[in-house]
C-alpha cells in the first residue's frame, strides 16, 4: 500500500472513532440513535390548568350577572364585554393604586377605558363602595372647617383653595349625573383635577 493511500485510510479511521465516541458522549442511556426529544412541559403549565382557566375566561356572563369593580379579579373582569385580560389587569392595578372606582365615571379614569367601553359593560358593571354611599339613609355631617364633597353645593366647593368655581360646577354635574363620589380621589374622573390638587384639597375635602 502506498504511503499516500495509508495515510488516509488511518484518517477515515480516526474520524470514525471520534465520531462514535462523540455520539456516546451526547445521547443519554438507553436512548436510541437519533432519537428526537419533544420540549418539556415547564413547570406550573398544566394542560388542565391552563383549560379551566380559559373555560373560565370564556364563560359568558348570565342575564343581570354584574361584575364588581372595586372587588373583583382580574379573572373576573376579563369576563366583562370587550375587556379581556391586558384591560381586566390594568383595572386591578389602578385600583390598588388609587383606591376604588365607586361608579362608571371613575372606572373612566383607566388607560383604555372610554365612553365606547363604557356603554357596553354598563348593565353588567356594579360599584359596591357607591351602592354603599347610596344605601345610607342620611349624609353625615361634614367634621367642622370640612366640606362635603357630595353635599356642598357649586358655592361652597368653589370656596375650597385651588377648586375655584368652573371645577365646583363640574364636581356637581358629575355628581348629579354619575351620583355620589366615594373617595376624595374619585375626584380624579373630573377633567382638570390632577393629583397634586387632590393632595391639596384632601385636607379640606370630605366624603362622610
Amino acid at each position: 500500500m502506498a504511503p499516500a493511500e495509508r495515510r488516509a485510510l488511518i484518517l477515515l479511521l480516526t474520524l470514525a472513532v471520534a465520531g462514535h465516541v462523540v455520539r456516546l458522549v451526547v445521547t443519554r442511556p438507553g436512548e436510541a440513535p437519533g432519537e428526537i426529544e419533544l420540549v418539556r412541559a415547564l413547570p406550573g403549565q398544566s394542560p388542565l390548568a391552563h383549560k379551566d382557566s380559559t373555560i373560565a375566561l370564556a364563560r359568558p356572563l348570565d342575564p343581570g350577572e354584574r361584575i364588581d369593580l372595586d372587588r373583583a379579579t382580574a379573572l373576573e373582569i376579563a369576563r366583562l364585554p370587550r375587556v379581556g385580560p391586558g384591560l381586566a389587569k390594568r383595572i386591578i392595578a389602578d385600583r390598588e393604586a388609587r383606591g376604588p372606582f365607586g361608579s362608571l365615571a371613575g372606572l373612566d379614569r383607566v388607560s383604555g377605558v372610554g365612553a365606547g367601553l363604557l356603554a357596553v359593560i354598563r348593565d353588567h358593571a356594579a360599584f359596591s363602595d357607591s351602592a354603599r354611599l347610596l344605601a345610607s339613609p342620611t349624609p353625615l355631617a361634614p367634621s367642622a372647617g370640612m366640606v362635603s364633597l357630595n353635599a356642598a353645593s357649586a358655592a361652597e366647593l368653589a370656596s375650597v383653595p385651588g377648586i375655584g368655581r368652573r371645577r365646583a360646577e363640574a364636581i356637581v354635574r358629575d355628581r348629579e349625573r354619575n351620583g355620589p363620589f366615594a373617595s376624595v380621589d374619585a375626584l380624579s374622573r373630573i377633567p382638570g383635577i390632577k393629583p397634586a390638587l387632590l393632595a391639596r384639597v384632601r385636607q379640606t375635602l370630605q366624603v362622610p
